[in-house]
């Protein structure tokens, strides 16, 4: 393990409570949570959202078929 330095961190309430909980779920220790959100913090690199893919049809025509796909849609 690489050299460790201790430092110390004023949460409110809210932010430690929720932390708190998280590495309990998780079965791990705030510190190691807090290192992990840190270390993704300054390595500027960004995650993408879980969401992207979800609807994913497996189709690569959809922009080609958007007019046909769309036709009578919002008609009362």
């Amino acid at each position: 393990m690489a050299c460790m330095h201790k430092t110390t961190l004023y949460l409110e309430d809210a932010i430690y409570a929720k932390i708190r909980r998280l590495a309990d779920a998780r079965g791990r220790t705030q510190a190691a949570l807090i290192r992990e959100a840190v270390a993704q913090y300054v390595s500027g690199k960004k995650r993408k959202p879980r969401s992207i893919g979800m609807g994913r049809s497996g189709r690569g025509d959809l922009s080609t078929r958007a007019e046909a796909l769309l036709e009578g849609f919002g008609d009362s």
